[in-house]
């Protein structure tokens, strides 16, 4: 799917570049395009990269995502990095997923 996703691009071609095509944005110009498109959008607070990836695993994660895809997608070497993006909710129990048994 990788490949697919990439078309004729060498492994190692950046994913965003600059207008003329030429090179690679800095972290810092996408931490601006992001900020500046955000602002627009009218989202209130700090948006940055980081925090698009913490709401798509986030989001990912409580529409039943499965924890292993979602650490794949997001390029995460440990699961235990991944489970830090599934937020228990305080009108939640684990007792909603216990099957009662019927006499």
């Amino acid at each position: 799917m990788l490949t697919a996703l990439r078309g004729d691009a060498d492994y190692d071609a950046p994913v965003f570049t600059s207008r003329q095509g030429d090179e690679a944005l800095t972290r810092v110009q996408v931490f601006n395009i992001v900020a500046k498109a955000a602002k627009r959008a009218g989202i209130p607070g700090k948006v940055s990269p980081q925090w698009l990836r913490h709401a798509h695993a986030s989001h990912a994660l409580d529409r039943g995502a499965p924890i292993h895809l979602v650490k794949e997608t997001l390029g995460h070497a440990n699961i235990v990095t991944t489970n830090n993006y599934a937020h228990a909710r305080p009108s939640e129990s684990s007792s909603t997923f216990l099957v009662t048994g019927t006499k």
